[in-house]
């Protein structure tokens, strides 16, 4: 493969740029697909709709992420990456804007299908692209680039209250945000991009190890249906328990990825100290204990809150912490990254869409308890990737 001097591969010098441009996108991203959970009854109202029928939008707007994710880690095997981040920032943003302006379901469908397919295509190529800047020092980083998704999806619930205490409605929250992505695709635009990786040198002579993607793959479509289900549905659930207005619910929202993004930043040094493997376990176990403080008392604000804080604290760390386990047994093509989105974008379709089915005839705590069990089987699935990883490493030595 013949590369031009544009996108040679980086030097100290052209990482902390780039670095710096997938962290303020990932800002970006993280906003932008927190957005749903706490405007869900605003859409609703707009579009004159229950909440089961507007929980479709949870599926839509995942089938664009997965669709997005799959075909997006192609692009990046193909094309320069930062041209393709940056188109799709411009295209969430214009998308965003139209949100608020659909009065049809189906017409907001639409609109949220695309916008999955433009933030799954940004999630993969900031992912992909990282670790070939960072290469296998990529950990601390990839703990980052998260982190600012964090703040981000932490930021937007606060903007929605804001916009719902200023004018009642939701509309300026995604107004707001939709500007704020201008400048990230810019910085991108103008700045050149790494080497695209071709599989070699790596891994076995840069074979591809399938079943540890599959179980990652697995992991991750578990992981990011109980992240995607709680953040999306938490706000619903203390509204419809009666423990909360609108304004403290989008309040209680924001804590949970409040949580998310401290624990997030924190984890950068703790990536450093600690293996993959042992991190997982803590936050795997740490989920299950806080989800089972909100069954045990779930008529309790003050339990809610502390369940959310802790959720966050302990999901904080899994997506990226799963993608560096990767990262150290398998060649990390943009293909290969694709089949890690692809499990967690259909995660984020399955779960919360069943949650929306059983929120109204079943109760709001059914929410829970199916977070719970999402989070039982994906200890399975962390079990079964441990004992895959080990082998790889035995069957290379």
């Amino acid at each position: 493969m013949t590369l031009s001097q544009k996108d040679a591969q980086p030097d100290d010098a052209a990482r902390i740029p780039r670095t710096i441009g997938y962290y303020v996108a990932f800002v970006a991203l993280g906003s932008a697909m927190a957005l749903l959970g706490p405007t869900l009854q605003g859409l609703a109202r707009h579009t004159q709709t229950q909440l089961h029928e507007i929980s479709l939008l949870f599926t839509v707007n995942s089938l664009g992420y997965l669709l997005g994710s799959f075909q997006g880690g192609r692009l990046y095997d193909r094309l320069r990456g930062h041209p393709v981040m940056a188109t799709a920032l411009v295209i969430m943003a214009v998308l965003l804007a139209l949100v608020p302006l659909m009065s049809s379901l189906w017409l907001l469908a639409v609109v949220m299908l695309v916008l999955g397919l433009a933030e799954g295509t940004l999630d993969v190529g900031g992912n992909t692209l990282l670790v070939w800047v960072h290469g296998s020092k990529v950990g601390p980083f990839m703990n980052g680039l998260h982190f600012f998704w964090g703040l981000g999806a932490f930021l937007a619930p606060i903007v929605v209250a804001r916009a719902m205490s200023a004018s009642g409605d939701i509309a300026w929250a995604y107004w707001v945000l939709a500007l704020a992505m201008l400048p990230a695709a810019v910085w991108l635009w103008c700045l050149p991009g790494p080497a695209v990786q071709s599989p070699s040198g790596k891994a076995s002579a840069g074979k591809v190890n399938y079943p540890l993607v599959a179980l990652s793959a697995v992991l991750l479509f578990l992981y990011v249906g109980a992240e995607v289900g709680f953040g999306g549905w938490i706000f619903t659930y203390a509204v419809g328990l009666g423990l909360a207005d609108e304004a403290m619910a989008a309040y209680l929202t924001s804590g949970f990825w409040g949580a998310y993004t401290v624990a997030r930043l924190l984890s950068i040094p703790i990536a450093a100290r600690f293996s993959a493997r042992s991190i997982l376990l803590v936050d795997l176990v740490g989920c299950l204990i806080s989800i089972g403080v909100i069954l045990l008392w779930p008529a309790s604000l003050a339990a809610i809150w502390v369940g959310a804080l802790g959720v966050g604290a302990s999901m904080a760390s899994i997506f990226p912490t799963v993608i560096s386990l990767g990262e150290r047994h398998t060649t990390m093509t943009g293909q290969v990254m694709g089949w890690f989105f692809l499990g967690a974008s259909v995660g984020g379709m399955v779960l919360p869409w069943l949650m929306g089915q059983l929120f109204e005839p079943a109760g709001p705590r059914v929410t829970m308890l199916a977070i719970a069990v999402d989070l039982a089987l994906a200890v399975i699935a962390f079990i079964a990737l441990v004992s895959c990883s080990v082998r790889s490493v035995v069957n290379d030595e």
